[in-house]
């Protein structure tokens, strides 16, 4: 049988945007035996936004403007203090929106003090309103994502650090604290080839949140192969419904067959218990996969 790591996708939403629940769901989904959450982000909710949300057929987001979104890397602080093994991914932090500078203190810090357990995932954005408003254009974000990336990588491994980009520029420049070991794992968020390609190129991790993912996992590994990098150090998460129906060990053996190294799963499935229906997860599906 598989062995397989499991993880919960939408963590930052619900009723887990409060600390009680957080905390209640943190705790309880270590316990069940999920490595990891997944949180995440929208600085701002546009009124009357006209860009077509990628991940449900009706085109719109399921929130409005009222509906909580909290800060992904303030929100997983509290995680990492409710918790000893978790991990903490972002699923996903929109990269070209950030200062990477800032960015960079920021996740060390977090990597820093949760004893290196973050899982950075990024992605370029889909809600052109909300770059609009941030004042940051849409235009080449993919270009400023990758650009971000050598950036905070750069900082990472060093100090005095000179760098001379199309969006970024600066001389001498040191960020401390450094991650508790030598970088943080950047996962690649998105479904289109563009994402496989970049997750090939640069990823630590591909996070395919919909699509024919054999045919993305192909283009990740190739992509990989051809920069000269290893395309199997690269983790790859993803979902599958099947893993709540009646044969969730097939499920689970078909993403593994697929490629896949880390099953994901949304919060949303456990909000009416979270306590009770983790820990029924956990011993139903994820401890035969240990």
């Amino acid at each position: 049988m598989a062995v397989m790591d499991f993880g919960i996708a939408f963590a930052n939403t619900l009723q887990f945007t409060e600390r009680d629940g957080l905390e209640t769901l943190a705790r309880s989904a270590e316990a069940a035996g999920f490595d990891s959450v997944w949180t995440v982000e929208h600085v701002i909710y546009p009124d009357g936004y006209e860009s077509e949300y990628p991940y449900d057929r009706s085109g719109k987001m399921a929130a409005d403007a009222s509906s909580p979104i909290p800060d992904p890397l303030i929100w997983l602080s509290f995680v990492a203090a409710a918790t000893t093994t978790m991990r903490l991914g972002t699923g996903i932090l929109i990269l070209p929106q950030r200062n990477p500078l800032v960015l960079a203190k920021e996740v060390a810090t977090l990597d820093r003090l949760s004893g290196g357990r973050v899982e950075l995932g990024v992605g370029v954005g889909w809600l052109r309103e909300e770059f609009d408003a941030l004042g940051v254009p849409f235009e080449r974000r993919g270009a400023r994502t990758d650009e971000y990336v050598d950036v905070m990588r750069a900082v990472w491994a060093a100090d005095h650090v000179d760098f001379d980009g199309e969006f970024t520029s600066f001389s001498g420049v040191s960020v401390n604290p450094k991650p508790a070991g030598s970088s943080v794992p950047i996962t690649i968020g998105g479904h289109s080839a563009a994402a496989a390609r970049r997750a090939g190129r640069l990823g630590d991790g591909f996070f395919p949140a919909k699509g024919n993912i054999v045919e993305l996992i192909d283009i990740m590994r190739q992509t990989a192969a051809d920069a000269g990098r290893d395309p199997s150090a690269i983790t790859v998460s993803t979902g599958s419904a099947g893993v709540f129906g009646d044969d969730p060990a097939a499920a689970v053996q078909e993403l593994a067959s697929q490629g896949v190294d880390r099953v994901i799963v949304p919060a949303f499935a456990f909000f009416r218990d979270p306590e009770s229906l983790l820990g029924e997860f956990g011993e139903r599906v994820i401890a035969p996969h240990r």
